[in-house]
This record gives structure tokens, sequence and C-alpha cells, in this order.
């Protein structure tokens, strides 16, 4: 079957589909504040288009398109449902670090197994102390980035570059964010299992919670459903992914590549936030293994397997993207292209920001700007549903 016949049919009837439960009409006269922090993001530039989905673990509260996917009027508006996004880093939480999380649930993968047990290639200069564990909360050592794609004409040859690339820190020693450690998570979760990250990815995450929008590498027949993420001189380039080593990889690698809408990412946030558990009732995983990777490490700093949790200011001298009212259980991840995911179990509430902030040449450098445009959406986004619901421990909606 072709990855165009699988993306099943969008809106109301896919919602019900697959056990996306939606808010009553009035809830939505109730994110005003939140659609003024999107619509000044677009007015100040910050990107052409967005969407954001706001919900708890049994019910979408907000889902709403804004802008357009290009800074032409004439372009089409974003649709929650059917629009697909370059999710860039949104891919190590969501294929990734989820399929990792799937294999150690049934014992197939030992995090803190080195690396080189299943990828042998990677060894000398300490090498053989980088453990998956390491890779999950980027203690390997790793520098942040290493240009793959340059003289790499194949995928075998950009990941030959990778086992090249020295480490900067002992391992294990402190956290630094680094696209390599889940580009050879990727390669590892492979090995074990003989099968394509991609194929993989749709086998232990996309198709058991339901999220038939999302892949990697989507056809030339989904172009038109495309938010582009980057330009060049002859114009919009959707399906593309901004990253140059995912594209060097062949748009399918375990830092980004994957493209999906804003719905499906609303069904990856339930299934976190119902600790594993399907709407069904049965089990993508088992809440212990899923609590496993929500704990922070001794030498971590933020980051826990996969994903980061926000660094208290108490100061307030920078925004993040989890706002500031954010519980000490809340987790999530950032994007380059604009997206944004968090979640936070205290209060029973996601947040998915998906924005084409990288589309324009112009702007791509404007990480302040869309920190701030996050920062605004998400402190909305927790005010308009304190209002709505009450907190998660009164009043339900």
């Amino acid at each position: 079957m072709s990855l165009g016949k699988r993306l099943l049919p969008t809106g109301l009837g896919a919602a019900l589909t697959f056990g996306l439960a939606l808010a009553p009409p009035l809830a939505a006269r109730q994110f005003a504040d939140l659609e003024a922090a999107v619509e000044v993001a677009i007015k100040d530039k910050v990107f052409p288009g967005a969407v954001v989905v706001v919900g708890r673990r049994d019910t979408v509260l907000f889902a709403k398109g804004f802008g357009h996917f290009t800074w032409s009027p004439a372009s089409a508006t974003p649709s929650p449902d059917s629009t697909l996004w370059d999710l860039a880093s949104l891919t190590k939480v969501v294929a990734t670090a989820s399929i990792a999380m799937a294999l150690v649930d049934r014992g197939q993968l030992d995090l803190d197994a080195a690396v080189s047990n299943h990828l042998p290639r990677f060894v000398g200069e300490g090498r053989e102390r980088v453990t998956i564990r390491m890779l999950l909360d980027h203690t390997s050592g790793l520098p942040a980035f290493a240009p793959l794609y340059q003289d790499a004409e194949t995928r075998e040859q950009a990941i030959e570059h990778l086992w090249l690339v020295p480490l900067r820190r002992p391992p294990g020693s402190s956290a630094d964010y680094s696209d390599l450690n889940a580009i050879l998570l990727g390669l590892v979760v492979e090995r074990i299992t003989g099968v394509p990250l991609d194929q993989l990815a749709r086998q232990e995450v996309f198709d058991p919670l339901g999220m038939a929008q999302t892949l990697f590498a989507p056809g030339a027949s989904l172009r038109s459903r495309i938010v582009p993420s980057m330009s060049d001189d002859q114009g919009p380039l959707a399906g593309r992914p901004s990253d140059p080593n995912a594209f060097a990889l062949g748009g399918v690698a375990g830092h980004a590549g994957v493209f999906g809408t804003g719905s499906d990412l609303a069904r990856f946030a339930q299934a976190w936030l119902r600790e594993g558990r399907l709407p069904d009732g049965q089990r993508w995983v088992s809440t212990l293994t899923l609590r496993q990777f929500l704990q922070r490490g001794s030498t971590t700093s933020t980051r826990v397997l996969g994903w980061d949790t926000p660094a208290r200011d108490p100061f307030l001298r920078t925004t993040t993207s989890f706002g500031s009212m954010f519980s000490p259980t809340t987790y999530g991840h950032t994007g380059w292209s604009g997206t944004s995911l968090w979640l936070d179990p205290t209060n029973d509430l996601f947040v998915v920001i998906l924005t084409n902030r990288s589309f324009d040449p112009q702007i791509r450098s404007s990480l302040i700007a869309i920190r701030d445009a996050r920062h605004s959406i998400s402190d909305a986004a927790r005010t308009s549903v304190l209002a709505l619901c009450g907190s998660a421990s009164t009043v339900r909606c």
C-alpha cells in the first residue's frame, strides 16, 4: 500500500475513528488570548502560518489553523487535521525515542548497553563508554552538530562521516543537546530490529497511536498538503526537511525528517499523558517504562530520555517555549522549523504548536522571536484552560 493510501480521511470522522474526543464549541470562545498571540507572531513576521492544538488526555479543547502556507495570502490556510508540517527535531521524540521506549518495554533494548555493541564502527577515543541512555539524555559527549552532508553523495557516505566525529567531553559527564545522538539511536534501533527507521516508526508508534497522517519522506502526491519549511531562489520547497543532514540521509533520520499534522501530535501527546494506555484500554507501553523515560539523571541537567524539561528562572530573565506557568512535571521538545510540543501531567494538559518559522531565509535565525512566540502562546493556552475547566483536580472538561 502506498504512503498516500495510508493517509485516512480527516475532520470529525477521523477524530472519532481514532478516539480523539472534541471539546464543545463553547471552548473555542475561551481562547481569544491564544489566538491573539498567534496572530501577533504572524503580523510580526515570525512565521507565515501555524496550527495550535490544546487538550487533555481524553479531550481536544482547541484546534485551529492560522495564517497561510507562505507569505502569499493566496496560499492555503493550514488545517489541524490535514496539513502536514516538517516536525524537524520533534522527530527525536515522536519517532526515535518512542521506538526506543517500545523496544525497552519488550526487553529488546538495554538502556545501559554500549552503543558499540550494536554499531561496531562506533569505537575509539572513548566511544566504547557511550551507552544508549547517554544518546537519549544527551550526555554522550558528542558535539551538538557535525556537517555529515558535506562531500556526501549517498546516505552511506554521510554515515561514514558520523563514525569520525570526535567526542567533546567524557561520556556521562554532562548534557549537551546533539542531533548526532538521535542519528546514532536511529541506526541502533534499525540494527536491532532489521527494519528501516521509517517502517519501524509506523510499526511501533504511528499505527498503534492512530497517527495515520504522520510519516517520513512524504511523496509528491502529498505536496499540496505540506507547509513548506524551506525556500530557495526557485520558491517554496514543500516536503523537503529543513535539516541538511536529514536530507543527506535520504529524508529518514533519527533526529529529523518526520512530517505530521496537529491532530496526530495530539494523539501522540494523549498517549503519553495516559502513560502508555490507548483509548480502547490496551497498552502501547507499560507505565513503568514510560515513567523511566521521564526521569532526570544526576548529570543530565534539564534532560530526560528523549525529552527536555523547563529550567526554572526565578528572575524571569528569558522566555521559554514552555511559558512561565509550567508545573514540575512538564516536559517537551522543540524543532528548528518552529514546531514545539509540551505536556504537563500534573495539570493534564498538552500544547502543540506547529509553524514554518524556517520557511523564510530572512527569519530562519530568529530564535529569540520564535521562543517569545511559543512562550506567549503557551501561557495563553494555560490561562484559557484554567478559565474554561479549572485545575485538573477540580473541574473536568
